[in-house]
């Protein structure tokens, strides 16, 4: 399953990336300062209100195109992604680092990116110019 190194080293290969803490001085990824996956460990007020159903491995969280885009990650892949009412009507989802695939966390990884970027620069990426 994956890991901090795939996800620095998938983030930083995506035009224009930085690495560089967030609020809570964790590493942050981000494209032109907007930043689009995270480090996320859980608060308590996330411990509180997941229960018994919070994990106890590493959390990622990673921006989505949308809320449409969140509700489906959510519903086909819960062992995997997962929120907290903190997330409520925000468009991104948490990620169980320990459970997702390689694969999918690059294709995640990188649709972080393209929710994120400039329009031109991502649509020189998904043209391959960039």
């Amino acid at each position: 399953m994956a890991t901090w190194d795939d996800v620095r080293r998938i983030a930083l290969a995506l035009p224009e990336t930085t690495e560089r803490g967030s609020y809570d001085d964790l590493p942050a990824w981000r494209v032109r300062d907007k930043m689009f996956v995270w480090d996320r460990p859980l608060r308590r007020s996330d411990l509180e209100a997941l229960g018994d159903a919070a994990p106890d491995g590493p959390i990622l969280g990673a921006r989505v195109p949308d809320l449409g885009a969140k509700e489906a990650l959510l519903a086909d892949a819960p062992a995997v992604y997962f929120t907290t009412p903190h997330l409520d009507g925000y468009p991104a989802v948490l990620v169980r680092l320990d459970r997702i695939a390689v694969d999918d966390l690059t294709e995640l990884i990188t649709e972080a990116w393209h929710a994120r970027a400039p329009k031109r620069l991502a649509a020189a990426h998904r043209a391959g110019a960039a």
